[in-house]
């Protein structure tokens, strides 16, 4: 009897530290990717006017608490979306599009826009996300970034610098929100 009752508090305490939930999303501690097991960073609800957008988590391959080394970094990441709401996909790429262009000069911009245009068509071919949607975006170096829809690539696109160029929309010095850029470095 002893040693079922532990086995249970085992599992107990095992299950409950592998999840976190965030914004009515339960996130796991890990993930896989290609080869690689990455940690969760941090998480955070992306909200605009009063309304939750969706909730984000960044997992990496250590953890790290500063913008600089996340985005410095040339390993595996990890973000996931989850929809908290239905959105028009023309609506979601506005508003990484601006966020892009608020955190990169016009000449950084020009050196991607065939990386940012590959990556304008992916997300125009979804048309529309539902609330309980998940979005992946990975990236892996020698493939590029990827980007996921309920289990379903949707495109890749070669290269680090897209890649780098999303994580600014929640990382870079103009962050779309800054709340949500201190909890995905790891802070509360």
């Amino acid at each position: 009897m002893k040693r079922l009752l532990l086995v249970a508090l085992l599992f107990c305490l095992s299950s409950t530290a592998r999840a976190v939930e965030v914004g009515g999303v339960v996130l796991e501690d890990s993930a896989h990717l290609g080869n690689s097991n990455l940690l969760l960073n941090g998480a955070g609800v992306r909200s605009k006017f009063f309304f939750d957008l969706y909730t984000v988590a960044l997992y990496l391959s250590a953890k790290k608490n500063s913008a600089a080394a996340v985005l410095a970094d040339a390993k595996e990441k990890r973000i996931e979306l989850y929809m908290l709401r239905g959105m028009r996909m023309e609506d979601m790429l506005y508003r990484f599009r601006s966020s892009i262009e608020n955190n990169h000069t016009d000449e950084e911009l020009h050196a991607m826009k065939d990386e940012l245009h590959e990556f304008e068509n992916v997300f125009h071919q979804m048309l529309e996300v539902q609330a309980g949607d998940v979005i992946l975006l990975d990236y892996q170096p020698a493939i590029g970034t990827q980007l996921t829809l309920n289990g379903t690539l949707r495109g890749t696109i070669p290269g680090r610098q897209l890649y780098t160029a999303l994580l600014k929309i929640w990382l870079g010095e103009q962050p779309a929100q800054d709340d949500l850029k201190l909890k995905l470095l790891g802070g509360q």
